[in-house]
């Protein structure tokens, strides 16, 4: 049996044992404090690191803020709560808004592979048109010696399922158009009905471009060809080339009517590309940045199209950006005349941003001004010529005849 005195420490002891303690609570702190870097600076759903060159106070949002908003809403919100992809890019969108610049903006991942393909002027897809009927349905009309004709689809079938996937009805054409398209030479199954049928098309995709450009001799002045531009994508120049060829066979070639009306623009080269074939040299646009540095384009060296040849250019309120471009930089350098309405008035210019889940930001980083230094955002092109809705089917072509007439 032991004395009650023996089983007491002694003071070596129990200053050993206060060592110890320490020791540990210091190991402790260190791990919380090393957890917590963590937490904040790497995981996902907290803060990371500032961004390059900028103070804590600069981040674009407060984020323990944000937090702290989402708890409320966690503990009193009656209802579903949206996923965190939805989350995150409403937060996006909210912040960015605060720009109050109307073409700065976040697109989420599917349309913004589809402005990507509009700007390019292809994508991978079955080769046919895709229209919303009265009864919500998807109808398909196959492109001539496309994948999908050549698949057997008729004009008329109606879209029921694609890769065994059903189409809702009423359809979302957007939605329906990302399931048809996809990587060129992969095979996709489209289900049609045809009358009392249904029917299954393994469809090899390929490589199909968006025309942008589409031209014919004028019915009423046959020796002045007209060309239509629908917007300005990688192919624009190439198709635009093909139509002057074209015209020029068929003798529509001594006046050109170029029609911009409802243009929204596009890429930026292209523009420049298109006033080449009409400009020798010289200026097509001033690019002027915020820190007061800026850009000039200028066209190519040698013409397509004579200068000789007159040139009018159909524009309304609905023509912009690139399409003013080009309309600013021939009527400055006085190479075409303007017939029709005042246009849009966007000279600002974007540049856009692909994130690494597909989705894009535009962003506002320059302004454009015509060869003569006008500025066109929020003013727009006034036209030579000005052109009101008339009892006439075409009053802006029959103006342009009436001027080349003279």
């Amino acid at each position: 049996m032991m004395d009650p005195k023996d089983a007491s420490p002694s003071h070596a002891q129990r200053w050993g044992y206060f060592l110890l303690g320490m020791l540990t609570a210091l190991v402790v702190f260190a791990v919380g404090v090393a957890a917590m870097w963590g937490y904040v600076n790497w995981t996902g759903g907290r803060p990371g690191p500032p961004l390059p060159g900028t103070a804590l106070a600069e981040r674009p949002i407060n984020e323990s803020l944000l937090d702290e908003a989402w708890r409320v809403i966690y503990e009193d919100f009656y209802g579903e709560i949206p996923s965190v992809q939805k989350r995150t890019y409403g937060a996006i969108k909210g912040s960015i808004q605060t720009l109050d610049d109307p073409y700065t903006f976040f697109i989420e991942p599917e349309p913004a592979v589809r402005e990507q393909e509009r700007l390019e002027g292809k994508f991978g897809g079955i080769g046919a048109y895709l229209q919303v009927d009265e009864q919500g349905r998807i109808v398909l009309e196959p492109m001539v010696d496309r994948p999908a004709a050549r698949a057997g689809i008729q004009k008329g079938d109606i879209l029921v399922a694609v890769d065994g996937q059903s189409i809702p009805t009423p359809a979302d054409l957007d939605q329906v158009t990302d399931m048809v398209r996809g990587p060129v030479g992969a095979t996709v199954t489209i289900t049609v009905q045809r009358g009392d049928e249904t029917l299954d098309f393994e469809v090899t995709r390929a490589e199909i471009e968006l025309p942008s450009v589409s031209w014919q001799p004028v019915s009423d002045a046959p020796d002045v060809g007209y060309i239509r531009i629908e917007r300005f994508s990688g192919l624009t120049a190439k198709e635009l080339d093909q139509a002057l060829g074209d015209l020029k066979e068929l003798g529509a070639d001594k006046a050109f009517v170029i029609d911009m009306r409802g243009n929204p623009g596009g890429l930026v080269n292209a523009a420049v590309d298109v006033s080449s074939r009409f400009l020798d040299g010289g200026v097509v646009l001033i690019e002027k940045h915020a820190d007061g540095s800026q850009k000039v384009y200028e066209a190519q060296p040698g013409v397509t199209v004579s200068p000789d040849v007159p040139l009018i250019l159909l524009v309304d309120g609905n023509t912009a950006s690139a399409a003013e471009i080009v309309a600013g930089a021939l009527q400055d350098r006085e190479r075409a005349t303007l017939v029709g309405r005042k246009t849009y008035g966007k000279g600002s210019i974007q540049r856009i941003h692909r994130l690494s889940d597909e989705s894009a930001v535009h962003v506002t980083y320059a302004k454009w001004f015509t060869p003569n230094d006008r500025a066109i955002d929020g003013q727009g092109l006034t036209p030579d010529v000005s052109v009101e809705s008339g009892p006439d089917e075409d009053a802006f072509l029959n103006k342009a005849l009436e001027l080349l007439g003279r």
